[in-house]
């Protein structure tokens, strides 16, 4: 391979991983504002897999996948020489993204990683946890002593914001489709078995939860929305159903709050504030990188395959070294 030209995972058409190729294309020039990094490790989301099948309107072809990564800046007008992470909306979409040796984000977007975090576990903590911190804290705005219900608790996202709740010294009910403990919730409510909001006021001693992260969507919508107690807020940032109906006057009476976050509408800017505000809870441990199989970047057409299959039992990380 010729110093200008690098590898980087391909896709040309719409479709399963098999669509993958790794190929050897030219490394990216930097334009102003900008910063090229070279990925040391680069996470693989249900995103990810999305963006190759086609799900996303706006992926232009060819394109390199890939939002969440890992590296040292080779070149920027911040942070060069510095090991960074990072995550980006628009990555693998209208941009090539992070599953190739070296990557051009704004330079906005980046972090210092956080020192205690291996490369590998920093590339793992992009989208998860910054969608938890911007629906948990800067949309929720939740606060010590509230408590909140995270639908979907056991998934990426729903673990990270039960971190950043606690984090936050709020009270955290979890819900998911088994029993199965969740560490950080006082609770876990069982979405098959249970009436959701008959044991959401059960477990708040009548009064409902200050908050709800709903990260399903779909059929627990309506019963996490008439959990909230007075003057709560619902945080939604799924959609399995495009259409969900509730109780309006029972909404407005409560005072009830719905707010909408979608991490692809995030700016570079928010992104890089979010990353360095999470930074000192990995760095005192109050934040944990998720569970990860790193897995060499050769292998990275079987990474996506397990992934999809849902044969994967932990994070798939793509290794560069």
């Amino acid at each position: 391979m010729t110093t200008n030209l690098m590898k980087a995972l391909r896709f040309a058409e719409f479709g399963p991983p098999s669509v993958l190729r790794i190929e050897e294309v030219p490394i990216p020039e930097p334009g102003h504002g900008e910063a090229l990094v070279r990925v040391k490790a680069a996470a693989i989301n249900p995103s990810d897999i999305g963006d190759v099948a086609g799900r996303f309107k706006k992926t232009t072809l060819p394109r390199t996948p890939g939002r969440d990564f890992a590296g040292v800046v080779v070149r920027g007008m911040q942070h060069e020489g510095e090991e960074v992470w990072g995550s980006a909306p628009n990555l693998g979409i209208v941009r090539d993204g992070s599953h190739a040796e070296y990557v051009v984000v704004p330079g906005e977007t980046l972090s210092v990683k956080p020192k205690p975090l291996s490369m590998a576990q920093a590339a793992a903590i992009g989208i998860p946890y910054i969608t938890a911190w911007a629906s948990v804290v800067n949309a929720a705005q939740i606060q010590a002593g509230e408590t909140i219900l995270i639908v979907g608790a056991a998934g990426a996202v729903g673990q990270a914001a039960t971190q950043i709740a606690n984090w936050k010294k709020a009270r955290v009910i979890g819900a998911d489709t088994s029993s199965d403990p969740i560490p950080g919730t006082e609770a876990v409510v069982n979405t098959k078995s249970e009436d959701l909001r008959e044991r959401v006021v059960e477990l708040t001693a009548g009064k409902g939860v200050n908050a709800v992260f709903d990260t399903v969507g779909g059929p627990m919508f309506e019963p996490a929305l008439r959990s909230l107690g007075f003057g709560g807020r619902q945080v939604a940032i799924s959609s399995r159903d495009q259409r969900v109906s509730f109780n309006l006057a029972d909404f407005y009476h409560n005072f009830s709050r719905l707010l909408g976050v979608d991490s692809y509408g995030l700016t570079p800017q928010q992104v890089g504030e979010i990353a360095d505000k999470l930074r000192p809870g990995f760095e005192t441990g109050v934040l944990k990188p998720p569970t990860i199989e790193i897995v060499r970047f050769e292998k990275a057409v079987d990474a996506y395959s397990r992934m999809a299959a849902g044969q994967a039992k932990a994070k798939q990380v793509l290794s560069f070294d």
